[in-house]
């Protein structure tokens, strides 16, 4: 395992109906291919050593013989590799011809485990010649075992545990198994498989194929696993219907790999699973093992016994290979066709929490500090959202701007326009007196630009918006974002202070993602323009004067780092429970071209420091929605103590940077 990936393959291999000589030696290289290309599983399709389209040749006894003996041949052929194989193939057991899927490895045949659910609706008649798997695991003599001692399980709730990876735990279904109400995935997955094998024959009937994925990904994630789906392709006889060879790899919701042999020819889709994401994602969700409830009266889902035959294997440790997987660099942000849709929802959903906050209080009014900046921005259209579907006036949305030190022409001038194309009622309150009077009450220097010169102003800007809100009955609406609450970039009972917080569930990067939709889909004219501005001004807190040419001179993303590289940090770190050591070696993936080793080094320290100390800032945070799968409020998410220390993380950074 290659810090917690395992790579897999499904295989749709050159198929001839009913000639299981040819067929195995085609799978045959295709099984060399996936052994030198590092893949330890490898997953062919249903039936693939004599064809799913044999129809009555199934009963014959010379096709049942000659599949047996190209498995042999094939299980021979894996001698020094250790891929372990699933083909499938016709097996007699007791005097009933099965549907099966044989697991072998390095030359040794590990299982037999036979198909539960047979269809026979439509175009498929497999009752007619199968029996479905069902009761207790049987051992079968390994005739393949010259001394004929060894036996071999055989039995549908089989799981072949990996004795040097314990992440690693492997069970198989076959087709229709996937496609019931009580498929055997579910038991598997309760007893502890953590990847889910189908060898597959399923047709290329329209719209199927988006089924089939829809399926797939839905069962990764309600069952926290990877699925390795291999289906029969065009090999197969096309008397009455065509495969497609649909192969894909899944894992915990999300399509990492797939291939349609109809349209790609026949071959290997191939990608890593992440075995620690998934052990993460088991060991944090309190109700998935809760096997008391899982269980039906029986004890088991559908067929099976609900105790499952426990089968060691081994794979090798390999040197590091280049991962197939790309990995997200903006994991918070919807993509694909519906990601429209998804930015919508998550803007509606900020909206209908400030919408219940102003009903639920009997406010008249919403009041917020508009800098001109992409937080307070989004803040805007959010309240802006939320009194139209209450069925009020913009005016009634009361935007202040209160320049100081640090602010600049540009953010002035566009927050003015944004209220106005809003139409949102404005006021401009400038507190450079105010702040200077104050600094004088507590002798502090205005020339010495330190916390203090900081932090008085964003506490007199929230000192004045709470006022204001007080005085006409209205909710004054937080505008800092999650990531900025991770890092602790916020003054405390400053900016750090609300009465509703709209943006708290919303990281840096998907602010800026959602004002660009908002100014791409929804805005026009004026809007527009003061949107784009917006989004290419520079993210500051403007607390500092600008410089000489009277542009923003304190830009956040030179001091703590940029905000891209924070949220994939915080991503990884929160959501999926990984390490400094992995989330390193994942940014390096993700930002190649973009960020050196020793640039995500730095900033990842940056990140670790701030997280931890400023957890004291976090644990009094004010209310606000949850809008993206992770938050950072006290009462949600996240749970950690103020003074928790960050050693056990800087340290792994430091034998990191030694390593560099």
């Amino acid at each position: 395992m290659q810090d917690g990936y395992i790579r897999a393959a499904a295989a749709t291999p050159k198929l001839r109906v009913a000639d299981p000589e040819y067929n195995w030696r085609e799978m045959e290289k295709l099984m060399k291919e996936a052994s030198e290309a590092g893949a330890k599983l490898l997953v062919f399709p249903e039936l693939s050593i004599c064809g799913y389209t044999c129809g009555d040749l199934f009963l014959q006894d010379r096709l049942i013989q000659a599949s047996r003996d190209a498995l042999f041949s094939l299980v021979r052929a894996s001698a020094g590799m250790d891929t372990l194989v699933f083909a499938g193939l016709p097996w007699v057991f007791e005097g009933k011809l099965y549907n099966a899927a044989c697991a072998f490895q390095d030359g040794r045949i590990l299982a037999v485990i036979p198909k539960s659910y047979l269809p026979s609706y439509g175009e498929f008649y497999e009752a007619r010649y199968f029996t479905g798997g069902a009761g207790e695991t049987e051992y079968i003599p390994d005739e393949m075992d010259g001394s004929g001692s060894r036996r071999i399980p055989f039995g549908t709730d089989i799981l072949l545990c990996c004795e040097n990876i314990p992440e690693l735990k492997v069970a198989c279904e076959i087709c229709e198994d996937a496609w019931v109400p009580y498929a055997p995935s579910n038991r598997h997955a309760v007893a502890g498989a953590n990847v889910i094998v189908n060898l597959s024959a399923s047709d290329a009937v329209s719209g199927k194929k988006d089924f089939r994925r829809q399926l797939i990904k839905a069962q990764t994630s309600r069952l926290m696993c990877a699925y390795v789906y291999a289906s029969a392709g065009a090999g197969e006889s096309t008397t009455d219907l065509v495969f497609c060879g649909h192969n894909m790899i899944a894992e915990a919701g999300d399509l990492l790999a797939e291939r349609l042999s109809l349209s790609e020819g026949e071959g290997l889709c191939m990608t890593e699973i992440d075995l620690l994401r998934l052990a993460y994602e088991r060991r944090r969700t309190s109700t998935f093992e809760n096997r008391k409830a899982m269980h039906s009266d029986s004890g088991t889902y559908g067929f099976g016994t609900g105790e499952h035959e426990q089968v060691p294997f081994c794979i090798l440790e390999e040197g590091e290979r280049p991962l197939l997987r790309e990995i997200d660099p903006s994991p918070f942000l919807p993509k694909g066709p519906g990601a429209s849709e998804a930015l919508e929802e998550m803007l509606l959903v900020q909206a209908t929490g400030l919408k219940k906050r102003l009903e639920h209080i009997g406010a008249e009014h919403a009041v917020l500090g508009l800098s001109g900046g992409l937080d307070s921005t989004l803040a805007l259209l959010v309240a802006g959202k939320a009194f139209r579907l209450m069925g009020l006036p913009a005016e009634k949305i009361i935007c202040v701007t209160m320049p100081a030190f640090g602010t600049t022409d540009r953010t002035y001038q566009n927050a003015c326009r944004l209220a106005k194309e809003m139409g949102a009622s404005l006021r401009e309150i400038n507190i450079r007196e105010s702040v200077l009077l104050h600094f004088r009450d507590i002798g502090h220097d205005p020339e010495d630009h330190n916390s203090v010169y900081e932090n008085a102003q964003a506490r007199e800007r929230t000192q004045i918006l709470m006022d204001i809100a007080n005085g006409i009955n209205g909710v004054l609406v937080g505008t800092g974002d999650m990531s900025e609450m991770a890092l602790g970039w916020c003054t405390y009972n400053g900016d750090h202070m609300s009465m509703y917080a709209v943006n708290a569930g919303v990281p840096k990067t998907l602010v800026r993602c959602l004002v660009s939709e908002y100014a791409e889909k929804e805005a026009e004219g004026g809007l527009s323009a003061v949107l784009l501005d917006i989004l290419d001004t520079p993210v500051s807190p403007e607390l500092l004067p600008p410089d000489k040419e009277g542009d923003i001179a304190q830009k956040t993303e030179d001091l703590v780092g940029p905000y891209e590289l924070h949220d994939f940090f915080l991503y990884q770190m929160l959501l999926r429970g990984f390490p400094p050591r992995r989330i390193y070696r994942m940014a390096k993936r993700a930002f190649r071209g973009t960020y050196s080793g020793a640039e995500i080094l730095k900033w990842l320290r940056t990140f670790y420091r701030r997280f931890f100390s400023q957890q004291f800032k976090r644990s009094c945070s004010v209310d606000g929605p949850k809008v993206v799968a992770v938050d950072l409020s006290p009462r949600g998410s996240l749970r950690m103590p103020s003074d928790a220390v960050a050693d056990a993380w800087l340290s792994e950074l430091s034998e990191l940077e030694k390593e560099a």
